[in-house]
């Protein structure tokens, strides 16, 4: 008899294998942003340690590089709105 897998276990699977950000894994998954941190940062710390501190350094990852993420985002909605004129 195989036990199933915890929620968190699946989110951070599947964070590392996609290199994903929250919300991505969110949208992926049909849940809140707020769930899926919760359970990555929360409650994968006493489902599997190891899994953890590797998801915890894609989640440090991604919050560097956010700034970069979001001036991409903006560029591109102008870069479109030029477009459309």
């Amino acid at each position: 008899m195989s036990a199933e897998k915890p929620r968190s276990v699946i989110l951070g699977e599947y964070m590392l294998s996609k290199q994903c950000t929250v919300r991505a894994c969110a949208k992926a998954f049909g849940i809140s942003k707020s769930t899926v941190h919760k359970d990555v940062s929360e409650r994968l710390k006493t489902a599997s340690p190891s899994l953890y501190s590797k998801v915890r350094h894609l989640l440090d990852k991604n919050k560097e590089e956010r700034h970069i993420r979001g001036g991409r985002a903006t560029r591109e909605k102008y870069r479109s709105a030029d477009n459309r004129k």
